[in-house]
């Protein structure tokens, strides 16, 4: 594809609303996390989840090899959150209030409306993004509205 085929397929994806995760795990350099809008359900039973990553994210490959994930659902008060943890080569957890659900487990973020942990039970390669299955252990969910994503920006529901 050539790069005006991308942009116009760009635009038109943003016109599909979605919420924003940050995707996070503890690593044996420390905790690790991206921004991630590729989330969804997949399975009540077993429960199950799937989220996107970019092949050549530094944090993503820091976080495949982690024994589990966490899944951040972010508020709307948290944009300045979801812009952090998209930059590449910032240490993203400073100043940014965290606690982990289980000992070792992934950071989760304090202030998101819900918070899922599991296990990476598979990882499939398409195109420029790795789709990644989550096994959820823990699931909970905290009053508030949710930050959305929608052609290009970062907006709330109403």
């Amino acid at each position: 594809m050539s790069s005006l085929e991308i942009a116009h397929f760009k635009e038109v994806l943003g016109h599909f609303v979605t919420g924003v995760v940050v995707v996070t795990a503890q690593t044996e350099e420390g905790p690790a996390g991206f921004t991630c809008q590729t989330f969804g359900s997949l399975s009540l039973e077993p429960m199950l989840v799937s989220f996107a990553a970019s092949v050549t994210g530094n944090s993503w490959s820091r976080i495949r090899g982690a024994r589990t994930v966490g899944l951040n659902i972010l508020s709307s008060e948290q944009e300045a959150i979801a812009r952090l943890f998209a930059q590449s080569g910032v240490d993203k957890f400073s100043g940014v209030k965290w606690s982990n659900a289980e000992p070792s487990g992934p950071p989760l973020l304090d202030g998101a409306i819900a918070h899922l942990s599991g296990e990476i039970l598979n990882v499939s390669s398409h195109g420029d993004h790795h789709v990644a299955v989550v096994h959820v252990h823990h699931a909970l969910s905290h009053p508030g509205d949710p930050l959305v994503y929608y052609r290009g920006g970062f907006g709330l529901l109403c």
